[in-house]
């Protein structure tokens, strides 16, 4: 019976590995750009995402959003998304979750709370100051998770676009 059981483990772990191989293919990817519309950068299946150039220099939306970050978010989540013994890291929120998740969890806030856990993430969904940048932050974050660019405020950056400046004023007011 050795046999057997041994190679039927052997056989579970091949249809594992080979499952894990498809899915990996199957995969999208949620970080390089495919195009661009007025400075925003998107991937293949319209999320917005970073663009960072050879030299350093990232774009508007990035930049923007680690203003934004450090005004809003880093208090709770730590400096640059890394994250703080009260809060996660939200730079790795930004790759792994989806970005509709993500917006989710900052619109309507998340509560986590039982025997081991006693995490409360307020709603943002009515602070304009969080919702008119809300992409602009998790793109600023998706770089800091893609390692895309370093701690600290990006050095050089894109001029803002006439596109940014009309939906800013929009949002705003």
């Amino acid at each position: 019976m050795k046999p057997i059981s041994h190679a039927l483990s052997a056989g579970l772990a091949l249809v594992l590995a080979t499952g894990a191989a498809i899915a990996q293919e199957n995969e999208v990817d949620n970080i390089t750009a495919a195009y661009e519309e007025g400075g925003k950068y998107f991937t293949e299946d319209d999320v917005p995402t970073f663009n960072v150039k050879e030299d350093g220099t990232v774009d508007w939306y990035t930049f923007s959003g680690f203003r934004r970050y450090h005004a809003e978010c880093h208090v709770c989540h730590g400096p640059d998304g890394e994250g703080s013994s009260y809060a996660p890291a939200l730079k790795d929120s930004a790759i792994d979750m989806d970005y509709y998740d993500f917006v989710y969890v900052v619109v309507e806030g998340r509560k986590v709370v039982d025997a081991a856990d006693n995490q409360v993430m307020p709603a943002f969904g009515l602070n304009k100051n969080v919702m008119c940048y809300l992409d602009d932050i998790y793109i600023y974050l998706k770089a800091r998770g893609a390692d895309a660019i370093p701690r600290g405020r990006p050095p050089s950056k894109d001029p803002k676009s006439d596109r940014f400046t009309e939906d800013e004023n929009s949002c705003m007011g």
